[in-house]
């Protein structure tokens, strides 16, 4: 298969690299790693994808792997992996995901957690918030301001029927999450009804940044029309002082 686990580049200092799909709740999910190389060279993996030899050689071209990056509670199967063959990085926590690991009895190291703004780490590259309030579903939310590219991983999906079985497509039509028109998922937007304030705030905090394009880890990304986008992904939730 051509362009699997390779470099895809979307802007100054970002790649996508998309990997093999996984079942979850036995439907296939493509997986998707997002690699931004910081001002000081070190790469930031955001949701590193299954771990191969090939793939790993070609980020070495670009610079240190340093950053394994946890975006939220089910995306962390393959960090181990990485942090095996490249002990000096650090892996990073995002909220519930050590014991969603502990539960799958999936052993992982987290060194360090995620925060409501950016590490100094890679404070001079990326914007990041962590999007809270659900009952089901928290994630940190990045943005690289070099490329202006918003790096989402669950809270929007916008899945092509192409790659979903037959029998999935009507499903996922009614959760929503069809590209080319796809939205948070039904399940975490109603996880979020006691907390919408919460979610507003989030979105109007990533509108401010002015997104140009978001990646997200399931499905075709938007690269047009972006903040339009985003606010019905966010299904057309008014961002604060949009009137409620």
């Amino acid at each position: 298969m051509e362009n699997k686990a390779m470099l895809q580049p979307l802007g100054l200092d970002i790649w996508i690299v998309d990997g093999p799909s996984i079942q979850f709740y036995k439907i296939p999910f493509e997986t998707r790693m997002t690699v931004i190389r910081l001002q000081n060279g070190d790469l930031f993996l955001h949701s590193p994808i299954q771990y191969n030899r090939e793939l790993a050689t070609e980020l070495e071209t670009l610079g240190r792997i340093r950053h394994l990056v946890s975006p939220n509670w089910i995306h962390y199967a393959y960090i181990s992996d990485w942090a095996e063959t490249y002990p000096q990085a650090l892996a990073w926590a995002s909220p519930n995901v050590r014991e969603r690991a502990r539960k799958q009895g999936v052993k992982v190291r987290f060194d360090r957690d995620l925060q409501d703004s950016a590490d100094p780490e890679w404070a001079g590259d990326l914007e990041q918030l962590i999007v809270h309030g659900s009952k089901v579903h928290t994630e940190v939310v990045f943005f690289h301001k070099r490329s202006k590219v918003l790096v989402l991983t669950d809270l929007i999906e916008n899945m092509s029927s192409k790659t979903l079985p037959l029998w999935i497509r009507p499903l996922a039509w009614a959760a929503g999450i069809l590209a080319p028109n796809g939205k948070m998922p039904i399940d975490i937007w109603f996880s979020f009804s006691g907390n919408r304030d919460k979610l507003r705030k989030a979105l109007t905090r990533m509108l401010e940044w002015k997104p140009e394009t978001v990646v997200l880890a399931h499905g075709d990304i938007l690269r047009e029309n972006a903040p339009q986008r985003l606010r019905e992904g966010f299904r057309n939730l008014a961002p604060c002082g949009h009137g409620h």
